[in-house]
């Protein structure tokens, strides 16, 4: 026991050392569900701005929006923690950032797959399970071209409708994701956009209930809705 202890602590410090020595690096601490929690995430993400060449641009069009730590995804956490019982569920994580409701998700007793685009994002994802002691799985994931053929009970995602061409992309892999039965939970600070993803949702059969909230741990409050998606049943 102490062995493996002591492993995940030289992992850890392995895991800080390399992230430092490429990253300004912040670590900030919450409470969700009367427990409290470490996040590392990027100081400034605009500072990796320079290191997306023209080229990625092109290809991807792929900013750094995953090494902040959004109202959206705190607020989702949140949420996580205070309304939603996990245990012994299958969930995963889409757009998981540094991987806070991920976190989150497998400490109320959830089986997690945690996943992103992002190949940087996802080291952070890693170094921030460690530190609070959870366990789950970690995969890259496009999700405009999911080749994951597991199906969850939950799926989660926090600020992840600021792109148009991403949003029946989304839906499709939502659709893709959920089993029959299951439920996805998307956290949006209230953009216009969201309001053109609820309705190509709608069109692809699947019910949505909001759940109005407020962050209120940043210089000014945040509305926050969390969209409950469920596909509609059949009445006929």
């Amino acid at each position: 026991m102490h062995e493996s202890i002591d492993l995940e602590g030289q992992e850890l410090r392995l895991l800080y050392k390399a992230l430092a020595a490429e990253y300004d690096l912040t670590e900030t601490s919450y409470a969700f569900g009367g427990h409290s929690f470490s996040f590392l995430s990027v100081l400034d993400s605009y500072a990796l701005l320079d290191r997306i060449s023209p080229e990625e641009f092109v290809k991807d069009e792929q900013m750094p929006y995953w090494a902040e730590i959004w109202p959206s995804a705190i607020t989702l956490s949140s949420f996580i923690a205070d309304e939603l019982p996990l245990k012994g569920l299958r969930v995963i994580e889409i757009g998981a950032g540094v991987g806070m409701a991920s976190t989150v998700a497998a400490w109320k007793g959830a089986s997690v797959l945690a996943t992103d685009y992002s190949v940087e994002a996802l080291r952070f994802v890693q170094y921030n399970a460690l530190k609070n002691k959870v366990a789950f799985d970690i995969e890259r994931l496009d999700w405009r071209l999911v080749k994951c053929c597991e199906q969850f009970d939950i799926l989660f995602a926090a600020d992840v409708l600021y792109e148009r061409v991403n949003l029946l992309p989304i839906v499709t892999a939502i659709d893709k994701l959920l089993k029959p039965d299951g439920a996805a939970y998307l956290a949006d600070p209230r953009r216009r956009m969201a309001e053109q993803f609820l309705e190509l949702a709608a069109e692809n059969n699947f019910s949505i209930t909001p759940f109005p909230r407020k962050y209120t741990g940043g210089s000014k409050d945040v509305a926050v809705n969390i969209y409950k998606m469920t596909r509609q049943k059949n009445t006929r």
